[in-house]
């Protein structure tokens, strides 16, 4: 507590309307969206490499960020950084009723679907009209791939989802051939249409294979860089260009990248 506090000051310093830093002053809810979800990313990135201490050093930021928007909502009068840590204590004991009121569930499903349960209530208390969505509080500015599957796990918890995982793939070829077929049309704005219902169909097969898209994907973008780079090294050996080379060699030099990396990558 006495770094927290410690760091409160600091802010509240950085931000005294006479002697504190020009640009800290200048900034305001918006101007420090880049910030916030920069510095999420990079708390990501040092999970993802395993790196404790930069995992210290990136939390560390993270949490500037959290008493920076805080102080300038202490500013206007509308919250401060206590009240935001009220906030999150009463919605975790309030969704943890398993740990915190005796409740129990008899499996992760149940306790899953409390907790939505909860979040909707939530909403539903926040909303102003009566015209609220289950689909509410999805942030808009998301990752699209990670705004989709938050969309259809959400609408899957209230019922709107395929019972079994085989009418999934059925439709992902559905949505497969009417690509296809928007291809053909030549009709730019309807290409794209289709392609995104295909991404989105996709997202769903992996919800019910119990896989994260967003996880996939980006393992599969380090594979194929990984690919990539092999296939660039192996061009500059035989003092080339990628573009001096034939389709078919680039073919081989791929086929031969997964043979070799699959024996020094424990994924293929």
């Amino acid at each position: 507590m006495k770094n927290t506090q410690r760091l409160l000051e600091i802010m509240a310093q950085l931000r005294h309307p006479e002697t504190g830093c020009s640009w800290d002053l200048k900034q305001d809810f918006s101007s420090l969206i880049p910030y916030t979800i920069e510095e999420a990313y990079e708390v990501a990135d040092a999970i993802e490499r395993n790196d404790l201490d930069d995992l210290k050093s990136e939390l560390g930021d993270l949490l500037l960020q959290v008493v920076f928007h805080s102080r300038i909502a202490d500013e206007l009068g509308v919250f401060d950084f206590e009240q935001v840590s009220e906030a999150i204590c009463q919605k975790l004991v309030r969704r943890h009723p398993h740990v915190f009121a005796g409740k129990e569930f008899a499996n992760d499903e149940q306790r899953k679907l409390a907790w939505e349960a909860a979040k909707a209530e939530e909403r539903k208390a926040k909303s102003t009209t009566q015209d609220h969505s289950i689909l509410d509080g999805i942030a808009n500015n998301l990752p699209a791939l990670i705004q989709c599957e938050k969309l259809l796990y959400r609408a899957a918890t209230h019922g709107f989802d395929w019972p079994e995982t085989a009418p999934v793939f059925e439709k992902v070829q559905e949505e497969l051939s009417e690509v296809r077929e928007a291809w053909e049309s030549g009709d730019q704005p309807h290409i794209q249409e289709e392609i995104g219902d295909l991404l989105l169909v996709v997202v769903n097969l992996a919800r019910h294979l119990k896989v994260k898209p967003e996880t996939a994907l980006k393992e599969s973008n380090k594979k194929f860089t990984r690919r990539f780079q092999y296939i660039e090294r192996k061009v500059f050996e035989n003092d080339k260009e990628l573009t001096e080379c034939s389709l078919k060699e680039l073919d081989a030099y791929w086929d031969e990248a997964k043979v070799a990396l699959k024996k020094i990558t424990s994924h293929p």
